[in-house]
Order: structure tokens, then sequence, then C-alpha cells
């Protein structure tokens, strides 16, 4: 099993992730932007390094835990995967964009890095709690020499591997897109419903348990009841995963009329609110629009 982890990201996702591998007994040297990070961290068992080079020098594993496709571009120059040990592995647990992540595999395929792909389903409390989905993309063998990492982090039921690399990515991305498309037309329903004259509570009772019903409906959606938009991820980061995820539908000439308008409604939200955490904040947009909030 490697020793020595150098994780990169101590946000709220990288954090619990940071302990998670330090209570298994990995040595965990971690880096973030934020200094103010440092604290957290060392609570946690798990070394902090001043900067990214600092972080990797010697370590078995690199787990980066990024925001995003530009943020994981800016971290990972060549000098990144030259300064790992030989033999070493990259687990990108950014929600990456499959092309731009394609230039950084080929980047640490050239320093001789295995590369996985996993990234993350789930809260940061799923990630404390060990119960988060990864969606892995890349070798069998890769994944296989890896798994003891991953299994540190969630249960072995909840690695999914999907295929080769790319696949991990799009798997999030598509599962973001239906979530945030399930999201809004639930909202367009309910509000159509409340202007006929339906109970809500009625209404979600009923769609919960027909052929209609969802994960969103059954267990997200008493959070918009009570006024809760999920500010927990930022409407300017879900905008850009849907347009990734749109265009690549667009490159592989699949049909994709619904992902533009799932994407169009989170741009005007976006325009309308700026780039503030709220993953129901399209739902919010809707809820003006018709003048209505949707509480029981």
């Amino acid at each position: 099993m490697p020793s020595h982890v150098a994780l990169i990201g101590a946000g709220r996702m990288g954090t619990p992730l940071c302990g998670r591998l330090v209570s298994a007994g990995y040595t965990v040297t971690a880096f973030d932007l934020r200094p103010e990070r440092e604290a957290a961290v060392r609570s946690l068992g798990a070394d902090w390094a001043p900067s990214v080079a600092t972080a990797v020098a010697g370590a078995d594993v690199l787990v980066t835990v990024v925001p995003g496709p530009d943020e994981a571009a800016a971290a990972l120059p060549d000098a990144v995967f030259a300064a790992l040990a030989t033999g070493a592995a990259w687990i990108d647990m950014t929600s990456n964009a499959p092309a731009a992540a394609r230039e950084l595999r080929q980047r640490a395929g050239a320093h001789g890095v295995d590369v996985l792909e996993a990234p993350m389903g789930g809260s940061p409390d799923d990630a404390e709690q060990g119960r988060l989905w990864l969606f892995v993309g890349g070798s069998a063998d890769v994944l296989d020499r890896c798994r003891p990492l991953l299994e540190a982090v969630t249960t072995s039921d909840r690695i999914r591997h999907m295929g080769g690399p790319g696949t991990g990515y799009t798997t999030k991305l598509l599962i973001n897109l239906l979530w945030f498309g399930q999201a809004t037309a639930t909202a367009e329903a309910l509000l159509l419903g409340c202007r006929a004259g339906i109970d809500l509570t009625a209404l979600h009772g009923t769609l919960a348990g027909s052929a209609a019903g969802s994960d969103f409906i059954r267990q997200d959606l008493p959070a918009l009841f009570a006024g809760d938009y999920l500010r927990s991820y930022g409407l300017d980061r879900i905008h850009d995963q849907l347009k990734v995820i749109t265009e690549e539908a667009q490159d592989l000439g699949t049909p994709h009329e619904m992902a533009d308008t799932v994407l169009r409604i989170h741009r005007q939200a976006l325009e309308r609110f700026g780039p503030v955490d709220g993953e129901l904040l399209a739902v919010a947009l809707l809820e003006e629009a018709a003048g209505t909030l949707l509480r029981p």
C-alpha cells in the first residue's frame, strides 16, 4: 500500500477526504491556495505544505480535489508530475472536463505517472462518513492498484468503474445534467400544480410515489419547501459543468435540446443571482417568474 499521499485541495470535500486517508494509515501532506486551511488539515493529523511542489515531492500518490478544470490545470505543471516518486499514481477527484483533463493525463504519462479519474458524487458529510460515490475512468489495472486508497474514502460498492479515460468525468457530468434537469422540470410542474389549485404537500406525496418519482422529489424537494436553495456549491460552477456536457454532446453528435434548455435556465439564473452558492437557484428564478414561492 502506498504510504505517502499528496493531497491538493483542502476545501469542503478535500478536508474530510484528508481525514479519512489519515485514519486509514496514510501519511498525507496537503496543500491549498488558502493558507487559513492549514489548521484544519493539521488537526486531522496530516502535514501541511507551503506549495504544491513541496507537497508532491516524493509522494507515491497525488490526489487532486480542486474546484474545476482551470484550477486543476493551474495546479499541475510538468514539474509536479516530475517531483512524484517513481511509479506514482495521480487520482483526480475533481469534477473535471474530459477535454481539459486529456492534456494533463498526457503530461502525467510523459513522466511515467499512472492516472485515474474518480470524480465524486455526494456532500461534505458523505465524504466525512465514507459514503461518496466515485465514478472511475481509467485502466482496470490502475484501479486495482489504487483500490485500497479509494476504499479508505468510500465502500467498495460505491466505486463504479465506468470505462477508459474520460468516462468517469462524463458520468459525473451526466448525473449533474439529469439532477439539475429534474430540479427545473419538477419546479415547473409544482408551480403549475400550485396555480391550478393543488395542495403542494399532497402533490409532493403523490409525485414521490408515482411513475414520475425520483430521488430529487423524494429526498431533495423538502429542502426547497423549507426555503433552502442548497447553498453548498457555486452557481457559476454548475453553469460551467452543464456547458461542458452540452459541448460534449455537440462534439459527439448526439441530440442535446434538453441539455441546451437546462443550460439556458442556469445561465439566466447566473445572470440574475451572480456566482453565489445555491444548487437550486435556477428554481428560485422560476419562482420569481411565476410570482410564487414553493412553500407548502
